[in-house]
Order: C-alpha cells, then structure tokens, then sequence
C-alpha cells in the first residue's frame, strides 16, 4: 500500500474511532460496571472469576454500553443489588432510543417506562403510562366489561324468558320470531377472564414470648480461615420489629441472617436468642430443597408427620395452594407457586420472627402485592434481604445497610442511596 492508501486508510479508521467515541469508552465502560456495583478491582478481572449472577451483570453493561437501537432486558433486576437496581433506573430514564423490559418489579416500572404491554388470555394489549396507570386503568376497563357481560345477561334472559313463554303462541310468532333474530344478533359476550387471586396469610402465633428476642453483644464473625466478615454488631429483633437490609452482593447480608437465625455462631461476642421464639427462613435454598417428585400436600404430610391432612390443606390455601394445584407434582408448579409452597412449608409452626432473603424473585407483580398484604397483617416481627423497592416501601418501617463489615440502622433512604446516583450520572452524557 502507497502513502496515499495509508493515509486513506488512516482517515477512515480515525473517523470510525471519532463516531463510535472510543476516545471515552473505558470511562464510559467503567461508569457502567460501576453503576452495576463493580469495584475498580472486580473490573480488571476475567470473566471466568465471576458466578452466574455477576455473569448475568456483565451481560447487562454489555448491552447497555452498546446503546443498540432496539434494547432488550429480560427481568433485569433479578441478579441486581437495590444500589444498581436504582442505578439501572436512573441510567434508562435517560436512555434515548427504544427499550422492551420484562420486568416484576413495580416501582422499577413505574420509573422507567412510558407503555405497558399486557399479555393476558393469549391477547396482547397496549396501555398509555406507567404501571400503577396501568393497573388503574385496567380495573375500570374490567368493571366496565362486568357491567356490560351483566346487562347483556339480563337483555338474553329478558328475551329467552318471552320465547319460551310464547313460543306457541300463534298470535305472537312474529314477536317470538324477531326476538329469536334479535338473540341470535346479540351473541354470547366472552366471560371475563380474571386474574389468579393470590394470598399469603401468615398465621399468628398463639404466644408472645417477652423481650429480649433477639439481639447482638459485640458479635463478629469471619468464616474459618479467612478475614473478619462482621466487627462488633450490636442490635436487637423484637416482635414488632420491620425492617429491610440492603447492600451491595456479597457484602454478608445472607450470612447476618444466618447468624440471627442460629445456623452460623459468632466468632467473638454472643447473638442472644429467647428460647421461646420460633423463627422462620426463606430464602432460595428452601425453594430448591422442594421434593420435585412429590406434590405440595405430600410433601407437608412428610414434613409435619401425623398433622391432620385436612389441617394441611388448610394451611397450603393460606398461600393460595389450593384444590388440584395441591395435588400437582412439585416439578409442574411455576417459580412462584413453588415459592408459596415454601412459605407454607416454614410458617406451619406459627413463627414469632420471619426472616426473607430475597422473597419477590419468583413472583410476579399481583403475588408480590399479596406477600406486602400479607406481611403488613402479620403479627410478629419481619426482617427482609430485597432488592425490590416496592416491597420494601409497603411492608417494613426500618432500613437498615450493610458495608464495611458493618450494620448501619435507621438508614435514610435519599441520602444513602438515591443521592449518590444521581450524582454519579449526572457527569454521564450520551
């Protein structure tokens, strides 16, 4: 190649250079895996050294650093911290071309979209507005369409009740005739096909033991071998306590329940249980742990030995396990539905403290407004690891941060979070 060729060439590559902005594509690629919780370190690491939910957030700023002109994001809060799920908001709302995002999370939808796609009896219909708009006006379209199935009815049963009355009546066979047409004209409406009618009703238990309930004396832990996790917590869980702990992954926040709960032992300090209070975990893990050979009843009869079948099925409707769905093999059962058959499986027993790790990941938006309902009724205490801001905000009182080996408690939820990331874009420009 000439000089001429070469100095083409070089055009044309420093123009592709100039239009892709590769001049400020590591800053902008490290804005991205920063938003998404990755420290500078996690940032220089390979791939490889990463489990299937980091995996998943690499995918993620993949896509969005890309800026395809048609972005597609399949629940993509699912692997999300609440930082980077607010971070992510912040991030789409500014996004300038087209995205489609299946999504569970409310308050994600209500930030970031403009339409609702609703998918319901094999239809899919197009609403104007966020979610909650959505949701409105769907409810009054369905008592629309009650109303219309209910007058239609009484219209059908008004002019079937004349046939039949006068149906040989020579005098009036014109008038059965037409009315006969008319019926035939009117047809039959489709019945309203409504949606699945979840429940979680959490039993009271039938005593309160007194405080102290739970609490932390200069408690610290480290798993065998490697460094201090935790340093000196110290706070207290009582019957009425709500509260919400938030972090980034992997920061310890499962390993905190586990200590409350009895399954780990500090490594220093004492973590006081009162020996009358019955605890009772959910978390992923008891979701997998479902016998998938068996069916819902079948599997609290060998869990609870000797408990009435009736007692059972009672307790499987709580949560919305009800009639055939009780008797269907556990592997037919969808995310959710397993999820509803383990919280029945833990709450059985009547638990003073619920501790949730994670709760929303397998429910979808009806069912996640049912868990809130349910747990706002619930008399005992609740301590929650999510990263769904809806369920946060509508069934707990308290948040509560872990960082730095540390237990924040009382966390302002503005200053902590919500603050800091608008800061951090707002340096960003497209």
């Amino acid at each position: 190649m000439d000089k001429d060729g070469i100095s083409k060439r070089l055009e044309q590559i420093y123009k592709r250079l100039e239009f892709i902005d590769a001049y400020s594509a590591e800053s902008r690629a490290a804005t991205i895996l920063a938003g998404l919780s990755f420290t500078p370190e996690m940032q220089r690491k390979p791939t490889k050294a990463f489990s299937g939910g980091w995996r998943m957030r690499i995918a993620l700023a993949r896509a969005l650093y890309i800026e395809p002109d048609l972005l597609l994001l399949d629940e993509p809060t699912n692997h999300l911290d609440l930082h980077a799920v607010l971070w992510l908001e912040t991030y789409l709302v500014k996004w300038p071309k087209t995205f489609i995002v299946v999504s569970h999370a409310r308050e994600f939808l209500n930030t970031v979209v403009t339409d609702i796609l609703h998918l319901h009896g094999q239809k899919l219909t197009a609403y104007k507005g966020d979610y909650d708009t959505f949701e409105r006006t769907r409810a009054e379209q369905l008592r629309n369409q009650q109303k219309a199935l209910e007058t239609s009815e009484k219209a059908r049963a008004h002019m079937q009740a004349f046939i039949d009355k006068f149906r040989y009546n020579a005098k009036r066979a014109s008038l059965v005739q037409s009315r006969i047409k008319a019926l035939d004209r009117m047809g039959h409406m489709d019945e309203i096909i409504n949606d699945p009618d979840y429940k979680f009703d959490f039993p009271t238990p039938d005593d309160r033991p007194g405080p102290p309930i739970i609490s932390f004396s200069d408690a610290s832990f480290g798993y065998p071998g490697g460094p201090i996790l935790f340093k000196n917590l110290n706070f207290g869980i009582d019957l009425d306590s709500r509260i919400a702990m938030v972090g980034p992954n992997g920061i310890g926040k499962s390993t905190i329940l586990k200590l409350i709960s009895g399954e780990l032992q500090p490594t220093s300090g004492t973590v006081f249980r009162s020996a009358k209070v019955r605890m009772a975990v959910f978390s992923q893990h008891h979701v997998d742990g479902l016998d998938l050979s068996s069916n819902p009843l079948l599997y609290m009869m060998r869990c609870y030995p000797g408990v009435p079948e009736q007692k059972l099925r009672a307790h499987l409707g709580s949560f919305g396990v009800t009639g055939s769905l009780a008797l269907q093999p556990m592997y037919t059962l969808s995310g959710g539905q397993k999820s509803r058959v383990a919280f029945a499986k833990i709450t059985f027993k009547k638990p003073h403290i619920i501790l949730l790790d994670e709760p929303s990941n397998h429910l979808d938006l009806d069912a996640v407004e049912a868990l809130i309902q349910g747990l706002v009724i619930f008399q005992g205490g609740v301590l929650m690891v999510s990263h769904d801001e809806h369920l946060i905000s509508g069934s707990v009182g308290e948040l509560w941060a872990v960082s730095d080996g540390k237990v924040m408690r009382g966390v302002n939820y503005e200053i902590f979070y919500v603050e800091p990331i608008c800061f951090s874009l707002s340096m960003f420009s497209w």
